[in-house]
């Protein structure tokens, strides 16, 4: 039986009922598959794919073409997840006409249920300007990869009082602009405490501690397959990479020995009909 496709308001009846809300990020149609088979409430197509995808030494470069590819992969492999379409660097910045033009491009072309942007209080007008184009916007506050060179690195925000007063404010700037959940990436515990405790809407962390209303992770480093760098607040489930080198490497030697293929990997014909060749 097919599960039931997870909405607005299931994700806001898990914040009011005390319900932890899981996501996790997802690039590729195989991968999305596996999140939703073991039922995870949203998938985040995140521009990180530009590191972890695609090789990018961060997620700036990456277009709103590469974001709406990777979208439409994933669209078409989950049935319950509640998706959500990271929009690029640029792609919402420039004016609030183009900023609706891209959001309705994750919605129409790509099959998303929603829309995340970074940004704190400054980005609140544009938030509120694609939710009254009737698009949903996740909104992204604390550590926001895409401006990082402005924070002076991937460093945790929010760690005095001003830095952190000005989350807090950004968090129900965002709220009131009309966005239906807040990402906090890299911010202390006892801040994004206070966020949630004070927020309506649900909030979803990252390196923002345990009190958040749920928790988000990118895939590859959850399963190991993501080697450059682990982030502090990144629990690794499994490591793939050694299990998947092994394997790639006896491929490579049953090749160069001639092991593999053998006649069971192989379509045969009757001598009678090898001799009209």
């Amino acid at each position: 039986m097919d599960k039931k496709k997870m909405t607005l308001a299931e994700l806001q009846g898990k914040k009011d009922r005390g319900e932890k809300i899981t996501m996790i990020t997802a690039y590729d149609y195989p991968s999305a598959r596996l999140v939703d088979e073991v039922g995870m409430d949203m998938i985040l197509v995140g521009d990180s794919l530009g590191m972890v995808v695609l090789g990018y030494d961060s997620t700036v470069p990456v277009t709103m073409e590469e974001m709406i590819h990777h979208c439409k992969a994933v669209s078409r492999a989950v049935t319950a997840g509640f998706i959500v379409g990271d929009m690029p660097f640029l792609s919402y910045q420039a004016s609030v006409d183009r900023a609706i033009e891209n959001a309705g491009r994750f919605i129409k072309e790509a099959a998303c249920d929603a829309v995340k942007l970074e940004g704190g209080s400054d980005m609140a007008p544009v938030v509120e300007a694609i939710v009254k184009a009737g698009i949903p916007v996740c909104a992204h506050i604390g550590l926001t990869p895409q401006t990082a060179t402005m924070l002076s690195g991937f460093k945790v925000q929010g760690k005095n009082a001003e830095s952190a007063r000005a989350q807090v404010k950004s968090a129900k700037d965002l709220e009131e602009a009309g966005a239906f959940m807040i990402v906090m990436e890299c911010i202390p515990d006892l801040v994004a405490a206070r966020i949630t405790d004070g927020l309506r809407i649900p909030t979803i962390g990252i390196g923002a501690g345990n009190h958040c209303d749920g928790q988000v992770l990118v895939y590859h480093d959850l399963v190991g397959l993501f080697e450059r760098f682990t982030p502090k607040f990144v629990k690794q489930y499994v490591n793939l990479s050694p299990l998947i080198k092994e394997a790639l490497l006896q491929y490579k030697i049953e090749v160069e020995k001639s092991i593999f293929p053998t006649k069971e990997h192989a379509f045969s014909m009757t001598p009678e009909e090898a001799a009209k060749i």
